[in-house]
């Protein structure tokens, strides 16, 4: 494909990758291809490291400012307003260390403990954990896989609304890859209304969706939705900066900003000097990178399509409209003792396995195809290999 910004996104080396200290190269032994924490190959942008760079040869890796001081809302703002026309008010966004930490902040200003958090597994996995640890009552509706791709329950989800106080909504998904459409959100926010339960949208993969495939922003629904919605998003994902720490949550109404400020630094947490700097690069002068990326996964999540068609058909993928992760079915195979154990044992591949995200994950596996389309190709060539040495 054309490179023009000199990114070399199929020049990636295994060798070089490994010298990577990042988690995603270090937990397995050098002979397992990683594929499975959420985070890109590719070289980071270069505003991203420019910035990043001479923040650094300046020292300046002290304490952040305060957000009251920097131009850190303005910014968000912007980006958001010419990307998605997204109208945030600088005052309403709250700085944060992850998407996590928000998750958890936002469950605390919504809900009382003990009330019910619905979540839609299967589903990144930290949002089981955050409603339970902050004391609220696990609600799951799980989503249908229904004419080739995951949809929403509707029933499943007034159902659920009735004894819940909030919605979790991860939108783009993880791990399907959906990206919600305007019309199943709309429907969404009216059962919401309808049980008066807020929402927590995390949309920290929305710059991840495919060529043609539109986010919509929660928020952006009409006012009402916005008074009860809590977003909660990052720069980190889609520019693959995650290891430095920030993000941020936008109240819908200055009701909810104010309650995310009332909970005060201790419990926010705040993000790092060079997180701030790296998300104002991206939102600044990132636009021309993640076309670039994004244009090159819209062609890996069909070379991953093709391969598995040709190598092991018996693999169900329901192509993601966003994201870099594939979300395959692979109980046709009945692999032993599991997927994610079969596949690491005997094709030194290491995916995320399937039941993290639920018990709706029960023989998948999430495929991280962030990466070169060698070592997409080579990772398919090695679970093709291992399940024909496994048949003979």
């Amino acid at each position: 494909m054309s490179d023009p910004n000199g990114l070399h996104l199929d020049d990636l080396s295994l060798d070089e990758l490994l010298r990577r200290r990042s988690v995603k190269w270090t937990h397995y032994p050098p002979d397992v291809i990683p594929a499975w924490v959420a985070e890109m190959d590719f070289p980071s942008a270069e505003p991203i490291r420019r910035a990043v760079s001479a923040a650094v040869e300046r020292s300046d890796l002290g304490y952040p400012p305060f957000i009251e001081d920097s131009a850190f809302g303005e910014v968000v703002s912007g980006w958001a307003d010419r990307t998605y026309g997204w109208q945030v008010d600088p005052e309403s966004v709250t700085v944060l260390p992850d998407v996590v930490r928000g998750l958890q902040v936002a469950i605390q200003v919504l809900t009382e403990p003990g009330d019910g958090v619905v979540i839609q597994p299967p589903v990144y996995p930290p949002f089981f954990g955050v409603v339970k640890e902050t004391g609220r009552t696990l609600v799951e509706n799980p989503l249908v896989f229904r004419d080739g791709r995951f949809e929403v329950d509707f029933a499943g989800l007034d159902a659920t609304l009735s004894r819940a106080k909030a919605l979790i909504l991860c939108n783009p998904h993880n791990p399907t890859g959906r990206a919600f459409s305007r019309e199943e959100l709309q429907a969404i926010a009216g059962l919401a209304a309808r049980h008066d339960a807020f929402i927590i949208a995390d949309e920290v993969h929305s710059a991840l969706t495919m060529p043609g495939v539109p986010h919509t922003v929660f928020s952006t629904l009409g006012d009402e939705v916005a008074a009860r919605t809590i977003t909660v998003t990052a720069g980190s994902k889609a520019w693959n900066f995650g290891g430095l720490k920030c993000g941020y949550a936008v109240g819908g109404s200055q009701e909810l900003a104010a309650k995310l400020r009332s909970l005060g630094h201790l419990m926010l947490g705040g993000a790092s000097i060079l997180g701030l700097t790296a998300t104002e690069a991206a939102y600044t002068e990132g636009g021309p990178w993640i076309d670039e990326v994004v244009a090159y996964l819209d062609g890996n999540r069909r070379l991953l399509g093709n391969l598995l068609g040709k190598h092991l058909p018996e693999i169900v993928y329901a192509m993601p409209e966003a994201t870099y992760l594939g979300w395959l079915d692979c109980r046709l195979l009945n692999l032993q003792p599991d997927p994610f154990t079969f596949f690491l044992d005997k094709a030194k591949v290491a995916f995320s396995a399937g039941p993290n995200f639920g018990s709706q994950g029960e023989g998948f596996v999430r495929f991280n195809f962030g990466t070169s389309r060698a070592i997409v190709t080579q990772i398919v060539e090695r679970m093709a290999a291992a399940v024909d040495r496994a048949r003979t």
